[in-house]
């Protein structure tokens, strides 16, 4: 079952709005940009340090969301939004695509080189993959639905591919991001 139109709906489930990967990537970007601007403001490096820690996380999951949701979409909506709660054009678009795309910009355009190496990035989308796949199954525990249609159709070993393919994805997304780095500001990028 998935998310149901009442009283018991995302507003009032256990996990709130947090149980949906786009509500996280958003709250994530927000973090990135939110240190990006205090770092700007008070010219502190300890803001600039951490925006830059966020965003190798957020911009990579950012970048995972838009294919997902996109990849999701193309076959069928219902899988991932039920009719009831699909957006519009310009709200769909500023949840799925327009996060990836500022992070993308910002880190390639006012950001130093991510360090980060691709066995660390696989370690770390895949531990954000399985970490998310644990808190959507606890708050299917508590709520009775799942966040996203698509994982009502899946048995748990199809679960366990989708997270899986879903880790390699974002960490296959910081790899190309790191090239793309390394072609906009010229040489390469460290930690490869």
């Amino acid at each position: 079952m998935t998310c149901p139109v009442d009283s018991t709906s995302s507003n009032d489930a256990y996990g709130w709005h947090f149980q949906y990967l786009t509500i996280i990537g958003l709250l994530l970007a927000t973090i990135t940009f939110a240190l990006g601007s205090l770092a700007d403001l008070t010219s502190s490096e300890t803001f600039s340090r951490y925006k830059n820690l966020f965003s190798v996380i957020a911009t990579p999951l950012e970048v995972l969301i838009t294919t997902l949701y996109g990849s999701l979409v193309s076959v069928d909506k219902d899988l991932v939004i039920p009719k009831e709660f699909q957006l519009g054009l310009l709200p769909d678009i500023g949840f799925h695509a327009v996060p990836a795309v500022l992070l993308t910009l910002d880190y390639l355009l006012f950001s130093p080189p991510w360090t980060i190496s691709f066995r660390q990035a696989l370690g770390l989308s895949t531990a954000f993959a399985f970490g998310y796949w644990f808190w959507v199954e606890q708050c299917y525990r508590h709520n009775g639905w799942y966040p996203y249609p698509v994982f009502e159709l899946l048995t748990t070993p199809w679960r366990i591919v989708l997270f899986c393919f879903s880790g390699a994805l974002m960490a296959g997304s910081t790899e190309v991001l790191k090239f793309l780095y390394s072609k906009v500001n010229g040489g390469g990028s460290n930690g490869s």
